[in-house]
């Protein structure tokens, strides 16, 4: 092992956490920086400022470059403007050339360089013909990639059953393995509707009380002490009507 002074930066909120050379780069948590990537400069958020960490001695780590401009993230802002219009356009030849694939998202890299297209399908696809048709129109290089179920929630983003935005989309950076003993053990009607999340996998959040379960100390269910309850403490419910309330007509 070797250590290095890296920072740890992210591409997309609640995104997962990539560590890059500092280089002398100074810099803050949720600065702008700009990256050395494999497909080219991009652009990134700062999650862990500049710190030492212990990496493999042949691990090979590319460098932050510099903090980001006001021009970089103007740059920014027009690649995402036109990543809608991109994404259209690749849906039309989808259509076309009759693809068995579900298109979710138009990613530019911040010098352009790389057109990426994410997309799901249930096998392997054909898509040397589309590959042309797209480079042919935005003169620059495609990549087509496929992601998982999971992977296309998180990237689309919604509701869950609770009424809020997914975890996945709001601050988990990673998913967890789930089992369907989280749900037995957590006392829960083995329902796949009640316990499956949009994506059609069991839920992330059945991890969240996993341990409490585990170590058999349930929120005040059937193992929990029975010194908490005692006799002596009477819960009084007092009635905060009166005749007044709510004014007089």
């Amino acid at each position: 092992m070797k250590k290095v002074n890296a920072t740890g930066v992210a591409f997309k909120p609640a995104g997962k956490i990539y560590d890059f050379l500092s280089k002398g780069v100074e810099s803050k948590f949720s600065n702008m920086v700009i990256v050395e990537t494999e497909k080219g400069e991009d652009i990134a958020t700062v999650i862990y400022p500049n710190r030492e960490i212990e990496v493999d001695k042949k691990a090979e780590m590319k460098s932050l470059i510099r903090l980001a401009t006001e021009e970089d993230i103007a740059n920014k802002e027009k690649n995402c403007s036109e990543e809608p219009e991109a994404y259209n356009k690749c849906k039309e030849f989808v259509v076309e050339h009759k693809l068995d694939m579900k298109l979710l998202k138009a990613e530019y890299t911040l010098d352009r360089s790389k057109l990426t297209f994410f997309f799901t399908a249930d096998g392997r696809i054909d898509f040397r013909a589309l590959v042309r048709d797209l480079a042919r129109v935005f003169r620059t290089r495609i990549e087509m990639r496929q992601v998982g179920v999971r992977d296309a929630t998180k990237m689309i983003g919604g509701f869950g059953l609770c009424g809020k935005e997914f975890c996945c989309s709001t601050f988990l950076r990673k998913f967890d393995n789930i089992s369907i003993k989280m749900a037995k053990d957590q006392n829960l009607i083995l329902n796949p509707t009640k316990i499956s999340g949009v994506c059609g996998r069991l839920m992330c959040c059945l991890m969240y009380e996993k341990d409490v379960y585990a170590d058999g100390e349930l929120p005040c269910g059937g193992s929990c002490p029975k010194e908490q309850y005692t006799d002596d403490e009477n819960i009084k419910l007092e009635d905060l009507i009166d005749n007044d309330s709510g004014g007089q007509i």
